[in-house]
């Protein structure tokens, strides 16, 4: 889907369009995406998408020429569909801030399991969902009319509550876009990548969204780390988002919070947006900055960078508002989960407190909790949501408190 969408070839139906998106060997050999992968389509000032034509060119020639001519950019995070990598499906829902997810389901396969888990973690997330149905050119008609029926009903459900529209032209596309970030409603697309039917109103559709996220520039500066890497005659490099503030080349930083949650002082030697060197960059942009004499073994996901004058604080327990999703038994003192929030990922100890009315938790149950983590301690911030799991999703919750 994303292949076709940016490149703007059609796929074979066996993986043509999907060749050049993939991160590693082996995701090519098994064609499936295990890692959180990026990807960039933009529109110019007359609505035209623009696509990387040359395929004889390098990928960030590409980037770099869309940033140029393009009106409007829009960034993908291509996340993986299978149980295995649901880790780092949850990383990247909670890690690099969607303001959509876009939900795909296979026409002939229907709403399969992992299909409701995702959906579960956008809804868990506050994210809208927009659901794009494919292969409908090789699916028979019969069982794509029970899938769409399936769909509605999940979406109608209790849990969901939502309202499924069916796109079935531009006018539809107009309407739902301008609506789709304060109401309920669920836009859901029928395309084929093989035959390109209603690939168009896709590409609309995302022409017009509007942003919804409000970027504190004026707070001080907070950046979380979601990847790391070794950049040959540049050094250490991460990548990750601004969450609030304004950053510069040569800007002093700390990074932290380390295994004993100490910080170290830095200074940023380059940033790279969509490839291209920036000398400055703002919240809600996702960047790269190359680090001055940091080794990347130091580095590791969910830390983050913050202003050099600053004392900061991080926790090794929280307090947060939980809701348990689902638990097949009971939830006691010192039971032991994954906690996702932000950029952060580890294990955690959950901590019944006196406060809490119930001595076990069960599905369904809302309740205050203290969370302690397992290994290190990191930098939080109150409000931010989590998700907690052990396997599959088992709860999410809102950080109330540092302790």
């Amino acid at each position: 889907m994303l292949g076709v969408l940016t490149k703007g070839i059609l796929d074979d139906g066996r993986g043509k369009a999907r060749v050049n998106l993939f991160r590693h060997k082996h995701e090519i050999e098994s064609g499936r995406t295990s890692s959180v992968g990026g990807e960039i389509l933009g529109f110019d000032s007359c609505s035209r998408p623009i696509l990387h034509t040359s395929t004889n060119k390098k990928l960030t020639a590409g980037w770099e020429e869309i940033t140029r001519k393009a009106a409007k950019v829009l960034s993908f995070v291509d996340l993986a569909g299978h149980e295995k990598y649901l880790k780092t499906t949850v990383f990247g829902m909670t890690g690099s801030a969607p303001e959509f997810a876009m939900l795909m389901v296979g026409a002939n396969a229907g709403m399969i399991g992992m299909s409701k888990e995702h959906l579960g973690l956008a809804l868990s997330l506050s994210i809208p969902v927009l659901v794009v149905i494919t292969k409908i050119d090789r699916c028979p008609d019969h069982v794509l009319q029970e899938t769409l029926k399936e769909l509605a009903t999940i979406l109608k459900s209790k849990s969901c509550r939502k309202i499924p529209l069916f796109i079935e032209n531009n006018h539809d596309v107009v309407m739902t876009a301008q609506n789709f970030v304060s109401e309920r409603l669920c836009p859901i697309f029928q395309i084929s990548n093989v035959t390109g039917q209603g690939l168009d109103l896709v590409r609309n559709f995302l022409n017009i969204l509007p942003s919804l996220t409000q970027y504190a520039v004026t707070e001080p500066f907070l950046y979380e780390i979601n990847e790391t890497y070794s950049v040959p005659f540049v050094g250490t490099v991460v990548s990750g988002i601004i969450k609030s503030g304004v950053i510069h080349v040569g800007d002093k930083v700390q990074l932290g919070p380390d295994y004993n949650g100490q910080f170290v002082t830095t200074t940023i030697k380059g940033i790279h947006r969509k490839r291209v060197a920036v000398p400055a960059a703002k919240a809600g942009q996702s960047v790269t900055f190359a680090l001055k004499n940091v080794r990347r073994n130091t580095v590791r996901k969910g830390q983050v960078l913050l202003p050099s004058d600053t004392s900061p604080h991080c926790s090794r327990r929280f307090e947060a508002e939980v809701l348990v999703l689902y638990h097949s038994t009971t939830i006691k003192s010192k039971y032991q989960a994954m906690v996702h929030c932000g950029a952060v990922r580890q294990t955690a100890s959950i901590i019944l407190t006196t406060t809490t009315e119930k001595e076990v938790l069960r599905t369904g149950d809302r309740a205050k909790v203290v969370f302690e983590f397992v290994k290190n301690p990191e930098y939080l911030t109150v409000g931010t949501r989590l998700i907690f799991r052990e396997g599959r999703t088992k709860g999410v919750g809102k950080i109330t408190k540092l302790l």
